[in-house]
């Protein structure tokens, strides 16, 4: 279950709050060819599983841009802004890519509120999210996301 902010400046009030956990999406092959489709980049380490079983990996690898954008299906997980008109993602703080995400493997996002600050209008909120892979020490990417919650009466 998400965390719950009823108005966009909630959020203000509770910085430093950690999110529970989401549930696990495993990330299979047809997952990493739909997005080697959608971005050109058809690398043999995540694309030709023949060739990257030799490989550095032992296997595929998701590309890491694919596991940043598991944020955008994890996010909703970990929060939820109520009484808004509209939120925006605004971009990122840092992004990092600690450990590879091997085909087959499951992923979850975990996540903090790491700031909020009045914008025009709404709330922008930093939350760094980590993306664990299940079975793994290091995690396959920490992403500091910014966001913009407008309220719905601004």
């Amino acid at each position: 279950m998400p965390a719950v902010f009823e108005t966009p400046s909630a959020l203000l009030d509770r910085v430093g709050e950690a999110f529970a956990p989401t549930d696990w999406v495993q990330i299979d092959q047809k997952r990493v060819d739909l997005f080697a489709e959608a971005t050109g980049d058809h690398q043999w380490i995540h694309v030709d599983p023949v060739r990257a079983k030799d490989g550095p990996f032992g296997g595929t690898v998701a590309h890491g841009y694919l596991t940043l954008s598991m944020v955008n299906l994890f996010l909703p997980q970990l929060l939820e802004v109520r009484g808004m008109s509209m939120g925006v993602n605004y971009g990122c703080g840092k992004v990092r890519f600690p450990a590879p995400v091997r085909v087959g493997s499951r992923v979850r996002g975990v996540g903090k509120l790491l700031s909020a600050e009045p914008v025009g209008g709404g709330v922008q909120a930093v939350t760094v999210v980590t993306i664990e892979v299940e079975g793994q020490d290091k995690p396959g990417c920490v992403v500091e996301t910014i966001s913009r919650y407008y309220a719905e009466n601004a």
